[in-house]
């Protein structure tokens, strides 16, 4: 029969080595000593030293011990990794608050030169005084052009006379044959200008006005509107 050593149950605790000690004490008939001389005993004994009664104990006790020291193991890898995760989640959430700040004030910065551009707009259009504009039953690109520069900023015509280019070539009755889009600036639907007017569908300063009150609104200005037509072929 092959002797198979104790240790290679690796009995690692003082409880373990004690009993391991403490049997072969027993099967030598010396008396128990101290922790370290049973623990050295027990480096050096061997299953077959050990009384067959007692070796289903040894072996069990050692086993034994091997879980706790695994189980101790598991857990503290555990908590690091739980610990690490709280680490990486914390830098995350910290890092979108930090994102949503940004998004926010740059919102917020976009808005003030918005209203800017608007107030700016606004004022130039009421400094302009009066229109002089006579009411006509049909009007030429060229009147049309005159009065659009009569109605705005003269640096904003420019811009403006672009996106008409662009959307109706100076045809105050210019009608999209799909989308059913109407006017100077093909406002859609082309009711919309009744705001501005209920002569919309003949006057072309009636569109004109809403046309540039519309740019104002949304874009802050003709040349506001104009960037943005550039940029997507529609405003």
């Amino acid at each position: 029969m092959s002797r198979i050593s104790v240790r290679g149950f690796a009995v690692a605790s003082a409880t373990a080595v004690t009993t391991v000690g403490a049997v072969v004490g027993v099967a030598s008939g010396s008396q128990p000593g101290s922790v370290a001389n049973t623990e050295a005993a027990a480096a050096d004994a061997t299953i077959a030293d050990i009384p067959m009664g007692q070796q289903a104990q040894v072996e069990t006790a050692s086993l034994v011990q091997q879980a706790d020291d695994q189980s101790t193991q598991a857990d503290a890898a555990a908590l690091k990794s739980a610990q690490e995760e709280a680490r990486k989640a914390a830098a995350q959430s910290a890092q979108d608050k930090k994102d949503a700040a940004e998004k926010q004030l740059q919102a917020e910065k976009e808005a003030k030169e918005r209203e800017k551009l608007q107030t700016q707009a606004a004022s130039r259009s009421e400094d302009r005084g009066p229109l002089d504009i006579e009411v006509k039953a049909s009007y030429s690109i060229a009147e049309t052009q005159a009065m659009a520069r009569q109605m705005m900023p003269a640096d904003q015509f420019q811009c403006f006379s672009n996106i008409v280019d662009h959307e109706s070539g100076w045809n105050y009755k210019a009608v999209n044959a799909s989308s059913g889009a109407y006017g100077l600036v093909q406002a859609l639907p082309g009711s919309k200008m009744a705001s501005a007017g209920a002569d919309w569908q003949t006057n072309p300063a009636t569109q004109i006005k809403w046309g540039l009150g519309y740019m104002n609104d949304r874009y802050g200005s003709p040349c506001g509107a104009w960037s943005f037509w550039q940029a997507n072929s529609w405003y």
